[in-house]
């Protein structure tokens, strides 16, 4: 069994936004596994299906980006999903636009959808792809710059790394985080 979540914020005013890359990279996932994200639970939208023998979910979490763990907790417990088979994807200011940093634990790290997950999971040690979205170069508020859109030129380094973020999910379909992590990291 396997999750993979996407974080984000819900609505069509934050498509496209930096904040929203996780939702982006599961739409993505949804296509290529063909598992349309239909069902409702648990404040998310969601899909299952089977790959390889194996069954599968999609989460993307409807709460707003800073109370993700309100979804993912209940959901994870009624569906009984080892933490070991989740893996969420999520935006990463520490990181270029487009890179990927996979990771099996860490802290937060001032990200907020991450801090709501430790506290409703009671644990950082969960499987991760940060995917970057840069810093502002500006003086524009983090707040705003996670809200606006990728730039045209940061346009082909983020479709690349979602493609990336995609394969990667789908690699760990078929062998452990750590082949994964050595592949797709950087």
């Amino acid at each position: 069994m396997k999750l993979f979540i996407g974080l984000g914020n819900p609505g069509s005013r934050f498509d496209g936004t930096r904040h929203n890359i996780g939702f982006e990279v599961i739409d993505t996932l949804s296509d290529s596994l063909n598992i349309p994200l239909q069902q409702t639970k648990f404040k998310g939208i969601y899909g299952t299906g089977v790959v390889g023998g194996e069954k599968v979910f999609l989460l993307k979490p409807l709460t707003y980006m800073n109370l993700s763990g309100e979804c993912i907790g209940p959901f994870m417990d009624y569906f009984q999903i080892p933490l070991e088979d989740m893996v969420v994807v999520y935006d990463d200011l520490d990181t270029v636009p487009g890179k990927l940093r996979l990771r099996t634990k860490g802290s937060a790290g001032g990200h907020n959808g991450i801090k709501s997950m430790i506290a409703h999971l009671g644990t950082q040690e969960f499987k991760r792809i940060r995917f970057g979205i840069g810093r502002p170069t500006n003086q524009q508020p983090v707040p705003d710059f996670v809200l606006n859109r990728f730039s045209k030129e940061e346009s082909v380094d983020i479709e690349h790394g979602i493609d990336r973020s995609v394969k990667a999910c789908e690699a760990f379909l078929d062998t452990s985080f750590d082949k994964v992590m050595n592949k797709f990291n950087g």
